[in-house]
């Protein structure tokens, strides 16, 4: 009781604090507003500003000045003690004036103020409907308002029933739409009418709705089934039962099921259910959402909300799909290779339930056994065969209740048949995440193609092959496909496509990505080494993630150092295993900066690092092979001539030395010797021949040979003319006949080429000197003679036979006989002895069985 009393003296005093306010806003004069301070949108009002007496300024009431503002905007002003205003066009709801008075050095004063309210009346409540929730509900209703009238607008809504019963309850918020009776309709009277009506008043007018008449069954709506559960009975899921609860008066039931990664709902009608019904078409192993809505009727009233949901997964069943398989081959060495095979996991709808293992047999066909059988949890296995034989693959998925058909491939050469393989292929960036591969069938057995396949994988340069492989299958008519499937931007994929006809393939490769730009850094170059005059450049691949695409080329640059003309560079195609290449356009003794760079579609990488090289070997090999070649050339045309072969044997004989020389053969043992034996009566010389008549003693008359160069024989140059013959006269005291200038008949045909030891020989026995039978021996009758070289043995003695093809012009001779003097030259560069003259101890004459010659000496 005490509480109560405080509140009421709080509640009391509040109320006389909003008076007072009330009271000293306005004491100093008052607003008036007419017609009313709530008026319909577009009527015009007159505001009037009044002071009350004595309340004006001290001095006089013509300093009065009243200013009526609207919100913060002055809008008009008087001096006197009252101000009246008309306005027009105000907007849709509540706007302020104030009035205010200015005195003379004064601030302004605040007078009184009022609000303008202006709206329209109610529209006519429109959709007017009851509902009572559950049979053990209350009846609500609501309806809409219309537009909004900006002022204070009272809803009241009135049920009429049977028996002159009537509701009627009351809304006073400004947006009121829904009011609840609070009252129960029972089933008792299940086809008594209700009559609704709603109306709404406020200062401007009012309005009221049709009114809307029901039944109970028409607006009870039952609760939403609840207690919801799904039994599989023997875990099958083909005897899948659903079970509810719901009010007792419920005719008709709706059941709504979906997959929980679906949108689309399947929808099932059931009348008198009373609690359950059984399910017939759901997937094996899939999780389910279950909701269920109620009736009382089949034509009236309306559905219940929905029952809050039942999530469920339906129980496993034997795989139904086939798995996707591939493979690839690796050969280790000549006789075993390592096949890798991979699968795709099987949809949840063909797995039907959870895949534990992988079953995996491998077989040869040759022998028909089984040799490998392999269990595992992952999606590709490995192992190693022989590389001969024929060999098959089947794999095949296991969940709790059975094993998928198995999958069997024949593993083969995939690239062996080079007519399957398809042409032109190319990748094309589609998207971010996508590329197009498009390729052309074979050119030569295009209808013989059964399918294709597309394989790709992230390009590793170091040949990773733990590397995720990727794949897809496409008709034999198609000749593009769309890879989407684990493609990153700024990834290079190596891209494979296989035509695949029965036991046969062919292939064909390309490289592709989705999205590239230029690589963020350069090839560092590790090495750099000089090898026969080029220099050998080695690097170190880019990073994956600095590659940023497919590289399509390396290039190296070089210039000289602190050189500023532009560098050269090479371009080297990207290879995935190359990491090294030769520079042969280097000079030697000048040092060289290089770098590199790497090239995609969309540009160049910055330069990796700088290195210095400075080759240290000789010139570059074509820089001396050409002119030796020139000189070379040159030099067999000067010496192919003859004459200058004889001056180059000239002097090969004069720089050998002694000790290599072969001795001249005993005359003793020639064929002279012994075809001509020393008789008297069998020794007959052919005298005809000679220049002059020569005795016929009883021995063979012997030669008296005359001291001669050693080795080398000073040449004389005939002249040109008769002076041969004149000079000839003088020396030898007679003249050669022209039969003696001919070659004889029976000498075999001249030589070009004179053997080195037969010339030298020739070169000894040139002048040769002969005494007639009155000569002595220390002044002899006749000088020097020479012999013509027909008069000389032939070839079957030790003398050459090839004498007469001595060129004319090489004929030794001389002026006088003072220029055959006795000489002795050596050019050679090695000791050997010189040839001094002869001491004979047998007498003034030398007969040749008493003589041997040498190449180098004359020897007694």
């Amino acid at each position: 009781m005490a509480h109560r009393g405080c509140s009421l003296a709080l509640i009391f005093i509040i109320m006389w604090l909003l008076i007072k306010a009330k009271i000293d806003e306005c004491r100093r004069g008052d607003v008036t507003v007419k017609p009313s301070r709530a008026i319909l949108l577009g009527s015009t009002v007159n505001i009037s500003c009044t002071l009350k007496p004595r309340q004006g300024c001290l001095n006089d009431s013509r300093h009065n000045k009243l200013i009526l503002y609207k919100f913060d905007r002055r809008i008009n002003f008087h001096h006197g003690h009252s101000l009246s205003s008309q306005i027009t066009g105000l907007p849709l709801g509540t706007t302020l004036f104030v009035c205010k008075l200015a005195c003379i050095n004064s601030d302004e004063i605040k007078i009184c103020g009022a609000e303008i309210l202006v709206g329209v009346a109610p529209e006519q409540p429109q959709n007017l409907s009851c509902i009572q929730k559950g049979e053990q509900g209350t009846v609500a209703c609501t309806w809409v308002r219309g537009r909004d009238t900006h002022l204070y607008t009272e809803y009241t809504l009135q049920l009429s029933g049977p028996k002159n019963l009537t509701w009627q309850k009351q809304c006073k918020d400004h947006y009121c739409d829904y009011l609840d009776f609070g009252i129960n309709l029972t089933p008792e009277s299940p086809e008594s009418n209700f009559t609704a009506k709603v109306t709404a008043v406020n200062s401007l007018g009012s309005s009221s709705s049709f009114p809307s008449t029901f039944t109970f069954l028409d607006i009870v709506r039952p609760l939403p089934p609840w207690d919801i559960r799904i039994n599989f009975k023997k875990a099958s899921v083909s005897r899948c039962t659903l079970h509810w609860r719901d009010e007792g008066l419920v005719l008709l039931n709706r059941l709504r099921y979906r997959p929980n990664n679906s949108r689309l709902w399947n929808m099932v009608n059931v009348t008198k259910a009373k609690g359950r019904h059984d399910l017939l078409d759901l997937k094996p192993f899939t999780e389910y959402e279950f909701q269920i809505s109620s009736k009382l009727h089949l034509c009236k009233g309306s559905w219940s909300d929905w029952s809050e949901s039942l999530r469920a997964q339906t129980p496993e069943e034997e795989p139904t799909g086939m798995l996707d398989v591939w493979y690839m081959k690796r050969h280790i060495d000549y006789s075993r290779q390592q096949i890798s095979l991979f699968w795709k996991n099987l949809s949840i709808s063909e797995a039907r339930g959870k895949i534990h293992h992988y079953e995996v047999t491998l077989q040869e066909l040759t022998g028909g056994k089984a040799v490998t059988q392999n269990i595992t949890g992952h999606t590709s296995w490995s192992t190693v065969i022989p590389r001969t034989g024929s060999w098959t693959v089947a794999v095949s998925a296991a969940n709790s209740k059975g094993s998928s058909l198995p999958t069997r491939i024949n593993i083969t050469n995939l690239c062996g048949a080079g007519l399957l393989a398809p042409h032109q292929v190319s990748a094309n960036s589609e998207g971010k995440d996508s590329i197009r591969v498009i390729w052309q069938p074979p050119r030569k057995a295009p209808s013989a193609v059964q399918e294709y396949v597309v394989e790709w994988r992230e390009l590793h340069p170091t040949g990773d092959t733990q590397v995720p492989l990727n794949w897809l299958r496409s008709p034999p008519y198609n000749v593009s496909a769309l890879i989407s499937e684990n493609v990153k931007p700024y990834i290079c994929y190596e891209i494979h496509v296989y035509a695949l006809s029965g036991y046969q393939g062919g292939c064909s490769s390309t490289l592709g990505n989705s999205k590239h730009e230029a690589p963020r850094s350069g090839p560092h170059i590790n090495a750099i080494t000089e090898e026969k005059g080029s220099v050998l450049i080695s690097w170190n691949s880019i990073p994956v993630q600095e590659q940023m695409g497919c590289l399509l080329q390396y290039r190296i640059y070089w210039k000289e150092r602190d050189s500023n003309s532009q560098p050269q560079f090479c371009e080297i195609p990207y290879r995935v295993s190359q990491n090294s290449h030769p520079i042969n356009s280097l000079q030697p003794r000048v040092t060289y900066v290089l770098w590199m760079t790497a090239l995609t579609a969309a540009g160049e990488s910055s330069q990796g690092n700088e290195r210095e090289i400075c080759l240290q070997g000789k010139a570059n090999w074509m820089a001396f092979v050409a002119p030796s070649i020139c000189i070379a050339i040159i030099m067999v045309g000067i010496f192919s001539t003859h004459y200058f072969q004889q001056k180059v044997i000239v002097l090969l004989e004069a720089l050998r030395p002694q000790w290599c020389s072969r001795e001249i053969p005993d005359p003793a043992n020639s064929t002279c010797t012994k075809k001509y034996p020393i008789v008297e009566e069998n020794t007959q010389l052919p005298l005809d021949r000679l220049l002059t008549d020569w005795p016929t003693p009883e021995d063979p008359e012997p030669l008296v040979i005359s001291e001669v160069l050693h080795q080398v024989t000073p040449v004389f140059r005939r002249p040109h003319g008769s002076n041969w013959l004149q000079r000839g006269k003088g020396i030898q005291g007679h003249q050669t006949s022209e039969k003696d200038k001919l070659p004889s008949a029976s000498s075999p045909p001249p030589s070009r080429a004179l053997p080195a030891e037969r010339r030298q020989l020739v070169d000894l026995y040139k002048v040769l000197e002969s005494r007639g039978p009155d000569s002595k021996p220390e002044n002899p009758a006749s000088p020097w003679t020479v012999l013509p070289a027909g008069d000389l043995p032939t070839h079957d003695g030790y003398l050459p036979s090839n004498i007469d093809d001595l060129p004319a012009h090489e004929v030794p001779l001389s002026d006088s006989l003072e220029d055959l003097e006795p000489q002795h030259i050596s050019l050679s560069v090695f000791p050997s002895s010189s040839l001094h003259p002869l001491t004979f101890s047998c007498g003034d004459k030398l007969t040749l069985d008493q003589l041997k010659m040498g190449c180098d000496s004359l020897m007694l």
